[in-house]
């Protein structure tokens, strides 16, 4: 039958139409094969020094590294561009540079991989605003091995990134979304006390949140409701409000931290 139908099928296509078919998925396999579709989530590698590129003007991508290339284009810059994502949880690529410090620039502390300067993915020097943070993230890239970097071994090189890059633009969508998993927070849920098989984990919730509770009625001056459902309940208003309130008045980095925490505990 299947057969009978592809016969059926070929002969009412004309010549011209079969060989257009034929045609464009040969050109689309011979591009897949020399690869010359982008990959708009790939990592490439620039050092920006005498034999290292820049990137090309007719790249779409935003989530590249640029650290090593051809040696065909002029040192025009000291810096090392990171990616937007680091969650690739693969090598990216050998490792370009000998020795990681800490240089004090305008008003905040800068990363230097040998006598560049890292950067954020929008191409700014990364300035971290202390110079423990500064430090914690040369230390990331001190301990990457020579064989490759691995940016997934970077977590405050990322929360920083964020924090300079993405806060700034999404602080309004950050704080709605963190004030909707607010409800539903597991600090205010308790497992049924008349259920055996919950007994020993309402006693440990207990002793574990209770301090917590306690902490949020006296910082805040409103008593969270404890409930029983797994799905959430709902917080009283003036709550919310004074949580919500709190949020904004943070800054970009503090903010980065609450989200990155709240995402890791769901």
């Amino acid at each position: 039958m299947a057969s009978y139908m592809v016969r059926k099928t070929l002969k009412t296509l004309d010549p011209f139409s079969f060989r257009l078919l034929t045609s464009t998925r040969r050109h689309l396999s011979v591009a897949a094969a020399a690869g010359t579709e982008h990959e708009l989530s790939s990592f490439t590698f620039s050092s920006d020094d005498a034999n290292q590129p820049k990137p090309a003007a007719t790249s779409t991508s935003d989530d590249k590294v640029y650290i090593k290339g051809p040696k065909n284009a002029p040192a025009s810059s000291s810096s090392v561009t990171m990616p937007m994502s680091f969650m690739t949880g693969s090598i990216v690529g050998k490792r370009f540079y000998q020795k990681v410090t800490t240089r004090e620039a305008g008003g905040g502390w800068s990363v230097m991989l040998d006598y560049r300067t890292l950067k954020t993915p929008s191409k700014r020097n990364l300035r971290c605003p202390t110079l423990a943070l500064a430090k914690a993230i040369a230390a990331e890239w001190e301990y990457q091995q020579t064989d490759g970097i691995r940016p997934f071994t970077m977590p405050l090189m990322k929360l920083a990134c964020t924090a300079l890059e993405r806060v700034p633009l999404t602080r309004a969508k950050i704080i709605e979304h963190l004030m909707k998993k607010f409800h539903q927070d597991l600090v205010f849920s308790r497992a049924p006390r008349d259920n055996d098989l919950t007994k020993d984990l309402r006693e440990l919730q207990v002793e574990k949140f209770s301090p917590l509770i306690k902490w949020v009625e006296s910082e805040f001056g409103f008593k969270p409701v404890v409930y029983t459902s797994f799905f959430g309940g709902k917080q009283e208003e003036g709550l919310v409000k004074a949580v919500e309130n709190l949020l904004k008045k943070t800054d970009d980095c503090e903010l980065a931290a609450i989200d990155a925490i709240a995402a890791a505990a769901l």
